[in-house]
Formats: structure tokens, sequence, C-alpha cells
């Protein structure tokens, strides 16, 4: 992956990660930069998830499993945030 690509997973995990937070039904207590960095992450997992099962080539397919990994992991980390924010 070349610079261009990681600027472009940037780009596009910023945009992931508010679509997930939009999906995610309920409130979630984190923050905006915490929902961008689950963003990025998704969007370079969901590259190398499309890459190691052969679909890396089809954006709609990549796009829709980076999004199905960011409201995985905003879910996960909105429960643990409510969490460790009543106890």
């Amino acid at each position: 992956m070349d610079i261009n690509g990681v600027i472009s997973a940037i780009f596009v995990g910023i945009v992931i990660g508010l679509i997930a937070r939009i999906l995610v039904p309920s409130m979630q207590p984190i923050g905006c930069i915490v929902t961008i960095i689950i963003g990025i992450l998704a969007a370079f997992a969901g590259i190398f998830v499309g890459q190691g099962l052969g679909y890396g080539d089809s954006f709609w397919l990549v796009f829709l499993t980076q999004i199905f990994i960011a409201v995985v992991l905003v879910a996960i980390t909105a429960a643990l945030f409510r969490r460790s924010n009543t106890g």
C-alpha cells in the first residue's frame, strides 16, 4: 500500500466511522476522535479482509466490509465505555 492508499484510507475511515456511529442504535459515550480512529482502523481492516478473501478489487464489497467492521467496533467500544463509566 503506497502513501496515496494510506491517505485515502484515512479519509474513507473518517466517513466510515461516522456512518458506523449513525448505524449503531443508542447513545454512544465515545467522542468524535475515538469514532474517527475506529473508522480508520476499520478502513484498513476492511482492505486486508477484502484482499484476503479475494474481493479486494471490488470497491462496494470492501466498503461494506469496512462499514460492518466499524459498526462492530463502535458497538463494542461504546459498551466498554458505558461499562467503565457506570462502575
